[in-house]
This record gives C-alpha cells, sequence and structure tokens, in this order.
C-alpha cells in the first residue's frame, strides 16, 4: 500500500465534467492526518505507519475529598492517549489507524502530515466506513421480501411468511432472510474513482456514494483492484 488517509463524510453533491456529464460525488474531508508512530520490523515485527485524526480534548481527571478519581469530560482522551500523542509531538486525536506503507521508513513521528494531496484524480480507491444504522427492523425493510396480500381477508401483510418446513427439517434453516437488526456494519465500496482533489481546504470528491452518515470517520485506500 502507498496511498491511504482518514476522512470525515461531508455529505453528497453532484458536479459537471468537462464534457458536460452530471457526477454525483461524495464529499470527503480528507485529513490533515499526523504520524503518531512509525512501525518497525526490530521493535514491533511488521512495518506500518500510525496516523491521527480529528481533534479531541483531554479529560480533566481530579480527586475528590475521599481520594477518588473524577472525570469531567468523559468524552476526552485517555491519560495514555494524551501521553503517546504528546511523545511524537502532536496534540492526541479523535481517531487513530495503522496503515502499512510500502515506504514506512520515509514518514517522521511529529513532522510528516498526509493531507488530500496524497491522492490524484483520476485515482481508484476503497472506502471504508460504518453503514447507517437502522435499528431492528422487519423482513420488508431489511432484506426487501415481498409484502403479503392487502386485502381485509389476509393473514398477514408485512409478515415474512413461512420460516420452514414442519417435520422435516423440522427447523429454521441457516441464512433464513428474518427480521433483525439492521445496518450498522462496516462495508467496503471498491474501485470509486477521484473526480477531484481541493488540496488546499484538504477534500476529496469521490464519485458515487459512500456508507456511512456525515460527519462519520471513512478510511480512502489505493484500490486493490484498479485495474479491474
Amino acid at each position: 500500500m502507498k496511498k491511504a488517509t482518514l476522512a470525515e463524510k461531508v455529505g453528497m453533491t453532484q458536479i459537471w465534467s468537462e464534457n458536460g456529464q452530471l457526477i454525483p460525488v461524495t464529499v470527503l474531508a480528507a485529513g490533515p492526518c499526523e504520524v503518531l508512530q512509525v512501525k518497525t520490523v526490530e521493535n514491533d515485527g511488521y512495518e506500518a505507519v500510525q496516523v491521527g485524526f480529528g481533534e479531541i480534548k483531554e479529560k480533566i481527571i481530579t480527586k475528590d475529598g475521599s481520594g477518588k478519581k473524577v472525570v469531567h469530560n468523559p468524552h476526552g482522551a485517555t491519560k495514555a492517549e494524551v501521553g503517546h500523542a504528546k511523545k511524537a509531538g502532536v496534540e492526541p486525536k479523535r481517531f487513530i489507524k495503522e496503515f502499512k506503507f510500502e515506504n514506512a521508513s520515509e514518514y517522521v513521528p511529529g513532522e510528516t502530515v498526509i493531507k488530500a494531496d496524497i491522492f490524484e484524480e483520476g485515482d481508484k480507491v476503497d472506502v471504508t466506513a460504518k453503514s447507517k444504522g437502522h435499528g431492528y427492523a422487519g423482513g420488508i425493510k431489511r432484506h426487501g421480501l415481498k409484502s403479503g396480500p392487502s386485502g381485509h381477508g389476509s393473514k398477514y401483510h408485512r409478515h415474512a411468511g413461512s420460516n420452514g418446513a414442519a417435520s422435516d427439517p423440522s427447523k429454521v434453516m441457516k441464512g433464513k432472510k428474518m427480521p433483525g437488526h439492521m445496518g450498522a456494519e462496516q462495508v467496503t465500496i471498491q474501485n470509486l474513482e477521484v473526480v477531484k482533489i481541493d488540496a488546499e481546504n484538504n477534500i476529496i470528491l469521490v464519485r458515487g456514494a459512500v456508507p456511512g452518515p456525515k460527519k462519520s470517520l471513512v478510511v480512502i485506500t489505493e484500490s486493490v483492484k484498479a485495474g479491474a
């Protein structure tokens, strides 16, 4: 892997190409990602670059009269995370991710910053994010099953229907499409095209849709099937 970065999903819009084609794109605020640590074969058994993205406040930890620790900011960085970031000479980060770059030795903690211009227009990328959560959903919404008759004499309208045979095999077969928790899963969309790069504002426009709600974390890596 040579190119990768972390980004925040801003939303979707559309732009016009030079030949007048309307292109739906997802706007991603990519980086800047600061290098926190460089893993080496000698120390860690493998080579990788650990990067941090997003601002986060430090936890304010004090002790009350009984000597018990009180955390005033439960959404801040922990003491270990603060120390890890300060060791690299940077501020604590909300998200930390490792990338196994082929040129990991060229990155310097606290100095190297990965920005949107690590990619170029026309690059093929894989985008990974957590999909939108829909809670508990029925079979029609979750799997697109056909609904039952809408007449008054119908015994069911949005029921999933039969779950299987009675005497044999006397069980619900594995993989049966049924109601349950929908979404909130890690999803990767492969071979998306980078349509435009705004290096000054660290913005990447990717053709098509990207998983997850607005302001969610997105991992962008060079495509593993770029030639497919």
